[in-house]
């Protein structure tokens, strides 16, 4: 029996989307030649992988002349969330608090990090319903 078809990116294939979402549209040749140093990926390699990511849905392409042209279909942010999501179906039963609590228990968290993420928690706070702001920190601006 053939394995399952994935719709997750492999390594090879974050990559060529990698050049694709910075440069928006490609030909094979072109992706060979952006592939970073120390990364080389063969013609025949790239032509394989983005085949594999237009069967994903993740490119479509363009003929010009003899040439196929290639772009992104899926947005780098959109990919990103829907890596993010499976990671927490997987892992953590879709808890978003599980996930958050792994992270930060990680150790490697910089206090600018945590700034930034508390920040980010207090601006995305649902509003309490209550009279007044939501937001603490600003409320006491006032």
């Amino acid at each position: 029996m053939p394995p399952k078809k994935s719709n997750t990116l492999t390594e090879a294939e974050l990559r060529l989307m990698k050049i694709l979402w910075r440069r928006g549209e490609s030909a094979v040749t072109g992706l060979v030649a952006a592939m970073p140093a120390g990364e080389p990926l063969a013609y025949n390699s790239v032509l394989t992988t983005i085949r594999i990511l237009e069967q994903k849905g993740y490119v479509a392409h363009r003929q010009e002349g003899r040439a196929f042209i290639y772009r992104p279909c899926i947005l780098e942010e959109e990919a990103s969330r829907s890596e993010v999501r499976r990671v927490l179906s997987r892992f953590f039963g879709n808890s978003r608090e599980r996930l958050l609590l792994s992270l930060l228990d990680d150790g490697e968290i910089t206090a600018e990090e945590l700034q930034r993420l508390k920040e980010a928690i207090l601006e995305t706070a649902p509003d309490s319903g209550q009279a007044g702001d939501a937001n603490p920190a600003k409320a006491n601006e006032s």
